[in-house]
């Protein structure tokens, strides 16, 4: 049996204006053969916890597929959307059947972009997940970082930061996926530019269970001690001259101010130390 619907349930999958609504989301309800589906080629989720799985397989047991799958036709058969524990779960069980939303989706980049979705609305992508199913968008179909945002739902910052996560060695991708370190302790790794500091501080993190903000102090302390220091030839010649503009910026500021002396030029170091700080400073210097 079969039911005409228009729009049910794709609004929570993916945002979509009115006339994407009217043109690209009809569905069908329907009971379809677990034999006629195959796998979604663009599944983002690659890790599956095996008793996450059997919990799935036992409330099924008792209560059968309270959610359809979501799947789109091809040829003679399916193709799954979004719901693949529930696809791998009947498949064990050996039902024959399961219900199922039929979608009108002809774009790959439509079928990836709902299977990404979905696993995201419902928490189920580790970190490393995410980050390859948004690089997968952007490479494949050429987007921009804000427009995968946009079609994700989420703000470019977030999408950028999920991105970065790809850059940390295999090691630490690892670990994040198995949520031994958090992604809190990855965003504050990436800060780091050598892999063998963010190695050697995410040892340090495992073994003595170190808080993200523990981390990030000590990102903070080695990016200082990797600063490039001044040639000393050229502090020590003017020594006087730039303690004593050092000593007449901090009077005008407020603050500490360090001047930093290179062979040609060189750079002023302000500090601040809240937000509301650093907001004084900028009225001062801006003389507002």
């Amino acid at each position: 049996m079969k039911s005409k619907r228009l729009g049910r349930g794709l609004d929570a999958l993916i945002p979509q204006t009115s006339d994407e609504q009217n043109s690209a989301v009809t569905e069908n309800m329907s009971d379809i053969a677990v034999a006629s589906i195959t796998a979604n080629p663009y599944q983002p989720r690659t890790k599956f916890d095996k008793k996450a799985l059997e919990d799935l397989k036992n409330s099924i047991k008792e209560n059968g597929v309270i959610q359809p799958v979501t799947v789109r036709q091809v040829d003679e058969g399916y193709e799954l959307i979004a719901g693949e524990r529930r696809f791998r779960a009947v498949q064990e069980l050996g039902f024959k059947r399961i219900p199922a939303y039929v979608i009108d989706v002809t774009s790959e980049e439509k079928l990836l972009e709902l299977a990404l979705i979905e696993n995201i609305q419902r928490e189920d992508l580790n970190p490393i997940e995410v980050a390859k199913a948004y690089k997968q968008l952007q490479d494949e179909y050429g987007l921009t970082q804000e427009q995968v945002a946009v079609k994700v739902g989420k703000d470019r910052a977030t999408v950028a930061n999920f991105i970065r996560l790809i850059k940390l060695p295999k090691d630490i991708q690892e670990s994040l996926k198995s949520k031994e370190i958090s992604m809190g302790h990855a965003r504050a790794l990436i800060s780091l530019k050598k892999q063998r500091d963010q190695m050697v501080l995410w040892k340090k993190i495992v073994k003595q269970g170190l808080s993200v903000r523990k981390v990030e102090k000590e990102v903070q302390k080695l990016s200082e001690n990797k600063e490039e220091p001044a040639p000393v030839s050229v502090v020590d010649t003017a020594a006087p001259y730039f303690e004593a503009l050092e000593e007449r910026l901090r009077g005008i500021l407020g603050t500490q101010v360090k001047i930093r002396v290179k062979s040609q030029g060189g750079k002023i170091e302000i500090e601040y130390y809240t937000n509301d700080d650093l907001d004084r400073i900028i009225d001062t210097i801006s003389g507002e």
